[in-house]
């Protein structure tokens, strides 16, 4: 793992550092120091399949329940390099903020079976498996915002349209658990503009195992492009310094108004570039609480989303 992790800063380092404009010469948080990060032991470390990536953190918040849930999917370009111990803090910071946290860890590339369908079904599976959760530590199914930082901002959008992807799709659940709003910082949301791009060392096209050329029906399925407008509440939060992944998620934004998207909206983050808004230490961090804080107040009502699926 460590010399996984050494060749990830080295191909990733130039992609997520970048000196900011408006801070003179200092640096921002690069990937170096994010694969650095510790996670403090979670509450429940609970499995939701045989894989060894297929588990969760839970963490719980004070207080009795039934507790608003955020399902956490953490970024890093799909790559097996970055894990889910580098959003530990994050998930306690929420979980301080009052909110119970299923942080979900699951199969990326590099891992065995890890890529299309896995990577997706595994975030899927991971979700659903909060109908096994709810009962013994008291959560509330019908407050659950999904959110996700980059490549996990992507799949949390995607998370939120999985009752729109076809039933012939690789990707298809028959009953997924509905979630009520999303939250997604900095996501990798236009997965045709990064796979044209080649980022990450062209890890879309490795994700979805070929181009939308070539796989179209997958990038249907997949991409939140694609699956726009999706019903629930979203906001997404984007960094003024990210050069490099404020795009696709501006791109996403512009596309989910375009084709009706009744409430999706932009949190600006004047200071951060890519990881700040995962580092409770920043400055960045207590506007991050704020926009999840009223992503719960606008999210939509439980039965009032099965409506709109229908």
């Amino acid at each position: 793992m460590a010399i996984q992790k050494q060749q990830a800063i080295i191909t990733l380092g130039v992609i997520f550092t970048t000196i900011s404009p408006n801070l003179g010469e200092a640096q921002l948080i690069g990937s170096g120091e994010v694969l650095e990060w510790q996670s403090p032991p979670p509450d429940h470390r609970i499995s939701y399949g045989p894989a060894p990536q297929q588990f969760g953190n839970l963490r719980l918040p004070t207080g009795a329940g039934p507790h608003p849930i955020v399902v956490f999917i953490h970024g890093g370009c799909w790559l097996s390099a970055f894990d889910i111990e580098h959003v530990g803090q994050a998930e306690v910071a929420i979980a301080e903020a009052g909110y119970a946290v299923w942080s979900i860890e699951y199969r990326r590339l590099g891992d065995d079976g890890g890529g299309w369908p896995s990577t997706y079904l595994d975030v899927g599976q991971g979700i659903d498996h909060l109908r096994e959760l709810a009962q013994p530590h008291t959560l509330d199914l019908g407050r659950v915002v999904v959110a996700g930082h980059s490549a996990g901002g992507a799949l949390a959008l995607w998370a939120a349209a999985r009752a729109k992807v076809d039933d012939q799709s690789a990707l298809y659940t028959p009953d997924p658990l509905p979630v009520q709003a999303v939250f997604a910082l900095a996501p990798a949301a236009d997965l045709e503009a990064v796979q044209k791009r080649g980022s990450c060392g062209n890890a879309v096209r490795r994700l979805m195992g070929g181009t939308p050329v070539e796989h179209a029906e997958r990038y249907r399925a997949a991409s939140p492009m694609q699956l726009a407008p999706i019903s629930v509440p979203q906001t997404l939060v984007i960094g003024g310094q990210d050069v490099v992944w404020a795009p696709p998620g501006r791109s996403y934004y512009h596309r989910a108004v375009t084709v009706g998207t009744e409430d999706v909206r932009i949190v600006d983050l004047p200071d951060s570039g890519h990881f700040e808004m995962v580092s409770p230490s920043t400055t960045s961090w207590p506007l991050v609480i704020s926009a999840l804080q009223e992503t719960f107040r606008r999210m939509t009502p439980r039965g009032e989303q099965d409506k709109q699926v229908r």
